[in-house]
């Protein structure tokens, strides 16, 4: 369906940075870019006013893959924490309900904290693949739930003894396989969110069928100060910092291409 940065939210802003014009997940998400085209390669930039913030991503394609170089800029002059996320969703007819399966390279996981959704019981810790489910038993993340409404979200943490991390999807009705792999310091966390026909307001009308797979350096979407207040998750930190007038650039890679079967642990060997 698509893919959103997220930057310097992930989440909702405050009701104070709503009423100042911030919208969920940042400037990003509606800034204007301009586009420089090379061969094979676009380069888009732009700036966010107020977060102070310049940021420029090139794409350049490669085969079966698209490479991506993404650099964020401090323009201000202070030392700035933020979220930093690649908010990428997949839809229908990719996903098919109890058919379209998935891989990630995770380790611990948390469903979680407030109300998000009816399939998990509120900040609940467990091991990919499988979630503790409401009422009671699991949900294994690694298929796309067959039920006809759900919704619901968890935070995985990239496993520690990889350098790289990776999620892959699976349609069998396509034969397509398509992922992203990045570095794993640079994106510690990945968000597994579903809406599945659950949400009735516009724009979603109770149609939308759509699980994202959020990699960033924060593991739940909330506002600024939740994520400042929250602390370390599994010892690990929900932000980044980023020093004034200085800026950081990271690189990753998605790929899709088909396959006549799901071996999803090779696709990115």
């Amino acid at each position: 369906m698509g893919h959103n940065l997220c930057l310097d939210l992930f989440g909702g802003p405050s009701a104070e940075e709503a009423a100042a014009g911030i919208t969920v997940h940042g400037e990003s998400s509606v800034a204007a870019y301009t586009a420089a085209e090379a061969p094979g390669a676009v380069t888009l930039r732009g700036t966010l006013p107020a977060a102070q913030l310049g940021v420029s991503r090139t794409l350049r394609l490669q085969g079966d893959r698209v490479a991506f170089e993404e650099t964020v800029e401090n323009i201000g002059s202070f030392d700035r924490p933020i979220a930093w996320t690649q908010h990428v969703t997949l839809g229908a007819p990719f996903l098919d309900h109890g058919k379209t399966r998935f891989e990630l390279t995770a380790s611990r996981s948390k469903t979680y904290e407030g109300d998000f959704g009816d399939l998990y019981p509120r900040a609940s810790e467990f091991e990919w693949p499988y979630a503790p489910a409401l009422p009671g038993g699991t949900i294994d993340l690694r298929v796309y739930p067959d039920k006809a409404s759900s919704a619901g979200f968890t935070t995985h943490l990239m496993n520690p003894v990889r350098d790289d991390a990776w999620f892959v999807a699976y349609s069998p009705a396509s034969r397509v396989m398509f992922g992203y792999r990045w570095k794993r310091v640079d994106f510690p966390w990945c968000g597994v969110w579903e809406e599945n026909r659950s949400r009735k307001q516009t724009p979603w009308n109770g149609q939308t069928v759509a699980r994202g797979f959020e990699f960033g350096v924060s593991p739940y979407p909330e506002t600024r100060r939740q994520m400042i207040d929250r602390g370390p998750t599994f010892g690990v930190p929900g932000f980044r910092w980023l020093p004034a007038k200085q800026r950081i650039t990271v690189g990753y890679e998605a790929r899709i291409a088909e396959s006549p079967s799901p071996e999803l642990a090779s696709f990115f060997s």
